[in-house]
């Protein structure tokens, strides 16, 4: 491989003779071979549009000349507009503060600003008014923010809407309900979804409380929280220029001791996430359940047969969509975790721990996001019910006989319940056998539609 020779405060080092990182990217390259896993995009993404805010700052603030200034700027645009991540070869199990990270992002970017008669230096000009320590925090919740507004919510939101034609397509359809497993008294099959749409409903607000959190920004507070080399001007025009950039109203971190040193804000997220998460696969369960069988489970709903579900059963149809959907529920619970013991471990000024936290964030982001949009698209839109199916369970269920509790008493209702399942009779004709009630009191007290409730 041909290579050339940067140089760093450290000495010189062989490059790659392509790469537009310089010696200090290569230097984590070569020494923390662990593992493979790169920075998210997301996170490059992030960091690169931080580094495109802070030169719009620094040039408004009069720090940094216009012309280095706007050739920052460009370099950053082309990145941002390529995506040249092959760039960015770093791993995530590196330097905790993401150093090596922020510094293959400011040489990237003065590799490309650079010309002959204005050379632009990847600390003195890229990295002016930061440090590592202000600046991945800030990417992590830029990162964070944008795909959760852009990715995750719309889909959250678009699964609540097919939740709703769901419903009301569904509400006149009565079926068993059930507790424990166990058979329980009669719902709406709509009842049933409300459930459902209800918990995403939950999600999405907690989701909008923890994006408060995450808009507030660690940058101006630069190594440990006293903003030094960073005027107090240059961090509003970072802010301003930022909220151009993007959209979105950022706001500064009151205390940067607080926004350098602790992670609670993502600890937050990631709780409501998780809280997604734990909601997703009660509701995949649910519907897995549902459409077991096809013959000898509960057969109730009917689910897309979308590939064949067996190697050796011809014919097998398996509910693929429900088990991809637990899967990465469970995947973002151990996130959870992950992130819970890493922001946990703050040091005085600083967490180092943020690489970790990074992936961990956004991996559960775009998970999340993947595994709702196929799941509405290859099971939700095409989940049909089993009319038929319902009715009969509904019937046979001995838990009919609940709505005789205000007119005979529970002690009786039970030794109605308990004579018919061990004689293999229906309700009434066992109410009528111990003579609790007559044909007609049973078939005006005993109607399924009357026991729903008006919810």
């Amino acid at each position: 491989m041909e290579t050339r020779t940067e140089q760093d405060s450290m000495g010189p080092i062989e490059v790659p003779k392509d790469a537009w990182w310089g010696a200090q990217t290569e230097r984590s390259r070569q020494n923390f071979k662990i593992g493979g896993e790169k920075m998210p995009s997301e996170l490059l993404h992030a960091l690169v549009l931080v580094k495109k805010t802070a030169a719009i700052a620094n040039q408004q603030t009069g720090k940094l000349a216009t012309e280095k200034a706007l050739a920052i700027q460009k370099a950053a645009d082309v990145l941002l507009a390529g995506e040249n991540w092959q760039e960015f070869p770093l791993v995530v199990w590196q330097t905790g503060s993401g150093t090596q990270s922020n510094m293959n992002t400011n040489e990237v970017i003065a590799h490309l600003a650079s010309q002959k008669n204005l050379p632009i230096h990847p600390n003195d000009d890229v990295n002016m008014s930061q440090s590592s320590n202000d600046v991945f925090p800030t990417a992590i919740h830029i990162a964070g923010t944008m795909t959760l507004e852009k990715n995750l919510l719309p889909a959250v939101r678009e699964m609540i809407q097919v939740l709703v034609q769901l419903e009301e397509a569904n509400h006149e359809i009565i079926k068993i309900g059930r507790t424990h497993l166990q058979d329980a008294t009669p719902i709406t099959f709509a009842q049933e979804i409300s459930g459902w749409r209800s918990a995403l409903e939950h999600n999405e607000n907690m989701l909008i409380h923890g994006l408060a959190e995450l808009r507030q920004l660690a940058i101006g507070g630069t190594a440990v929280g006293t903003g030094l080399n960073a005027s107090k001007a240059y961090e509003e025009a970072f802010i301003a220029a930022l909220k151009e950039e993007t959209g979105i109203h950022f706001i500064s971190e009151a205390n940067k001791f607080h926004a350098l040193a602790n992670r609670d804000a993502v600890v937050f997220v990631s709780g409501a996430l998780k809280a997604l998460a734990a909601n997703c696969l009660k509701m995949a369960n649910d519907i897995r359940w549902l459409a077991s069988g096809p013959r000898s489970g509960l057969g109730e709903i009917t689910i897309p047969a979308n590939e064949p579900g067996s190697s050796i059963m011809p014919g097998k149809v398996n509910p693929t969509q429900c088990e991809a959907l637990a899967m990465v529920a469970v995947q973002v619970m151990g996130n959870d975790t992950a992130i819970g013991i890493a922001a946990s471990q703050g040091s005085f000024e600083l967490n180092v721990y943020l690489p970790l936290i990074a992936f961990d964030l956004l991996q559960s982001i775009r998970l999340l996001t993947d595994a709702l949009h196929s799941f509405n698209e290859n099971c939700l839109k095409g989940l049909t019910v089993n009319k038929e199916r319902m009715e009969e369970l509904l019937k046979q269920s001995l838990m009919l006989v609940t709505a005789l509790n205000t007119q005979i008493g529970y002690d009786k209702g039970a030794e109605i319940a308990k004579k018919a399942y061990n004689e293999g009779t229906t309700l009434k004709e066992a109410a009528l056998t111990l003579g609790y009630v007559t044909a007609a009191e049973y078939d005006a007290w005993v109607r399924p539609e009357k026991m729903i409730g008006e919810r």
